[in-house]
């Protein structure tokens, strides 16, 4: 309930406040006809998250910084919207676990390969934790490009700026061959975050 109650104040935020367009929804639809779907989008603002979530339209698992969990209303609520606490410390294999865990489950998951946001607006190398998801679960991966959430809210941003366009952008889904996903090292597991992130740089604004 609380999902989607969070979903519908998004959908209302971004569509009115930020004229939100999204562009490729026929691949949306074919990834819901997969289920367990990696979806990959650059980051930049706060806005990612939700924004993705609204532009997918189906209940996604997202991740969230593990000391958002400890205490107060987002240690209430963010277990309520999907979310899995990630420690962007260290190695997280219990997280890690449970991302690939919902994917097999046929429950679709959001991550942005960088990492975190990026304080220019451009897109950064991905980290290899990434491939290592992709080579573990073994699920299709859908890129996504986020175009204008920087404008309205960036990291150094203190108040949003409304009615700025924001664009989500759908690439083809990619799904990587058996011989890219076997080889079981840090190199390889870079390689294939590294094809990722440029799978969403390749997404044009439309």
């Amino acid at each position: 309930m609380w999902y989607w109650i969070g979903f519908s104040c998004a959908w209302l935020l971004f569509r009115i406040g930020f004229r939100l367009k999204i562009v490729g929804k026929s691949r949306i639809k074919e990834a819901w006809k997969v289920g367990g779907v990696l979806i990959v989008a650059n980051h930049t603002s706060f806005f990612d998250p939700p924004v993705v979530g609204v532009a997918y339209g189906k209940k996604t698992v997202f991740l969230a910084r593990k000391t958002l969990f400890k205490k107060g209303f987002f240690a209430w609520i963010y277990p309520r919207l999907n979310a899995i606490p990630v420690d962007q410390e260290r190695g997280d294999m219990t997280s890690l676990k449970r991302i690939i865990k919902e994917l097999r489950n046929g429950n679709p998951v959001l991550i942005f390969p960088e990492g975190e946001r990026s304080l220019d607006g451009e897109i950064h190398k991905g980290e290899a934790g990434v491939g290592l998801i992709i080579a573990k679960s073994k699920v299709p991966v859908l890129p996504m490009r986020v175009f204008g959430a920087y404008e309205a809210l960036s990291k150094e941003s203190k108040f949003p700026k409304f009615f700025t366009q924001i664009t989500v952008c759908v690439g083809e889904m990619i799904q990587f061959s058996e011989d890219q996903l076997k080889i079981k090292s840090r190199e390889a597991y870079q390689e294939i975050s590294d094809k990722t992130i440029e799978a969403i740089e390749s997404i044009e604004r439309a």
